[in-house]
């Protein structure tokens, strides 16, 4: 397939794919992983073997994309089956002793080779909204996989680290600068060489994780936007999203406190080191609705829920409605594209943020079967008008 046929970014669907021995031929012989790769607004589908995902897709267990980078790297959960034993863990920092439901598993992809790497002891993970992945500022293909354990109540948090280049987690203790309240588990954003933790109704911390002291930094929502300790706890991904987007950091929100006219704003970092936001433009969902590129989508007059920002032009954001993604320039009020979309898992009515990633791909991604690759290069180059 010619690169040139590709886009540059597609809208890579959370759940993976799982294969089955029905379906052998959707991935290539010896590899871990295929790529289905469609242009916006239509959704690109990560598929993987049994051999990594052993269990069987439901709306309650499925295999989750945690992170994506352009070096073509995935960083995937994918827990290893029900647990026949007690979660033992037993280090110079930490002793647990517990039940979990599943064995924990994690890999990181890599869309280039089409291989896959286990985690070790993936137990030592806590939460998979506080993980994120990092690629080395100096290049080479080096990468950190990184996670937040904050200490409720106390002033200090562990960071664990997964470096490529040591190929074992570490451990450290370092000071937490937020007062008493729990750390939404928003997921975690990779801008500027950094891992960005985010709490959608209160915060982002940063930090460098490759020195050797990391120090937390706290950057705050812009004004007004914080909210009430668990107000709107779990449903807040369907309204907020934080993203990067033409190089800098965004904070996208239509989520409403009051029963003003449902609205769309989107907010700008300065830059990596500031805590000042700036307000690129808003506008009503009545607006949007009134113009005529949105009547022509046949859509009905609803508040949709929020996907994702373009992760090059910061005036287009996409949202989820009935069975459309579609996407907008919010700051001229119009429709660009809209299309069916289709995801493994959640269902419909339970989509959010969270379900899709903006993924900007690597020169030579891994592609899927030779049936499914030339069927999506024929829809590409119509979208495309290549």
């Amino acid at each position: 397939m010619a690169s040139a046929a590709l886009p540059s970014w597609v809208i890579l669907g959370t759940v993976p794919r799982v294969t089955t021995a029905a379906a052998a031929d959707d991935l290539p012989p010896g590899t871990d992983l295929s790529l289905a790769l469609k242009a916006p607004p239509r959704v690109a589908l990560l598929t993987i073997p049994p051999r990594i995902f052993p269990g069987r897709t439901t709306p309650a267990n499925f295999p989750s994309v945690i992170a994506v980078d352009a070096s073509g790297l995935i960083l995937l959960k994918a827990d290893q089956g029900p647990t026949t034993g007690p979660t033992v863990i037993y280090t110079p920092r930490r002793r647990q002793f517990g039940w979990r439901p599943t064995v924990a598993g994690y890999f990181i992809l890599d869309a280039t080779t089409a291989s896959s790497l286990p985690l070790p002891k993936p137990e030592l993970i806590l939460h998979m909204g506080h993980l994120g992945l990092v690629s080395s500022p100096g290049g080479g293909g080096h990468y950190m996989v990184v996670e937040l354990q904050p200490i409720l109540g106390g002033d200090t948090a562990d960071l664990l680290r997964f470096s490529s280049d040591v190929g074992e987690w570490v451990s450290k203790s370092i000071h937490y600068p937020l007062p008493f309240r729990m750390l939404s588990p928003d997921g975690v954003v990779s801008y500027y060489g950094r891992p960005w933790w985010v709490d959608l109704s209160w915060c982002l911390l940063t930090c460098d994780p490759f020195e050797d002291e990391p120090v937390l930094r706290v950057v705050p929502l812009p004004p007004g936007k914080a909210l009430k300790c668990r107000e709107a706890w779990g449903n807040l991904d369907k309204y907020r999203c934080v993203g990067v987007s033409a190089g800098k950091l965004r904070f996208v929100d239509m989520y409403r406190r009051s029963r003003g006219p449902a609205q769309i704003s989107v907010w700008t970092l300065a830059d990596p080191d500031s805590t000042e936001w700036t307000l690129e433009y808003e506008a009503t969902f009545a607006e949007i609705c009134d113009d005529m590129s949105y009547k022509a989508t046949g859509l009905p007059r609803k508040v949709p829920v929020l996907a994702l920002i373009h992760p090059t032009n910061p005036d287009v954001v996409y949202f989820f409605l009935d069975k459309y993604l579609f996407g907008v320039d919010v700051r001229a009020r119009k429709v660009v594209e809209c299309e069916v979309y289709e995801l493994v898992e959640p269902p419909r009515e339970l989509v959010a943020t969270r379900f899709v990633h903006a993924w900007q791909l690597p020169r030579a991604p891994c592609l899927g079967s030779a049936k499914e690759t030339d069927n999506d290069v024929s829809e590409e180059l119509q979208q495309l008008h290549l």
